[in-house]
């Protein structure tokens, strides 16, 4: 990404919500404890192009208040609760929802002082030496020796 050559997400933001992703409660309505206030996921989805969600049931895959793995794309259950996020201080005031919805004004082009620690998270996890990719290298080479 401009500026950022070594932040490369392989989804765009609108590829997330056309998989499923969060299992349709990403953007529901929260109460924030980092902000103090309640956060209505109808009107925050406003500032978001229109085509991210083309096709979409938003109440089912974008604002949902219940979690449904059948349609994430993979059928699991993946991530953990906002109060989990909250109390490890990942979570800041002008993102009260987390990363997802940092990447995705970052995505429509937002730069703050956030960006280098938000993108530092992702390295950390889904980067070139992330724990997911060292995660599933180690798994490939135990099926291997199975072999």
């Amino acid at each position: 990404m401009k500026g950022y050559p070594e932040f490369t997400p392989n989804m765009s933001p609108k590829k997330v919500f056309q998989s499923g992703a969060f299992g349709g409660t990403y953007f529901r309505t929260i109460k924030s404890s980092v902000t103090g206030k309640t956060h209505n996921g109808k009107t925050v989805i406003k500032e978001y192009p229109k085509n991210w969600f083309q096709g979409l049931d938003i109440e089912k895959y974008v604002i949902s208040d219940k979690y449904d793995k059948k349609i994430n794309k993979y059928g699991v259950k993946c991530g953990s609760s906002l109060e989990d996020w909250e109390s490890k201080n990942w979570i800041i005031r002008q993102d009260p929802y987390g990363w997802f919805q940092w990447y995705c004004r970052f995505y429509k082009g937002r730069r703050t002082n956030d960006d280098e620690r938000q993108i530092k998270r992702w390295s950390s996890l889904a980067g070139p030496n992330g724990r997911f990719k060292k995660k599933l290298i180690k798994k490939k080479k135990k099926k291997k020796k199975k072999i």
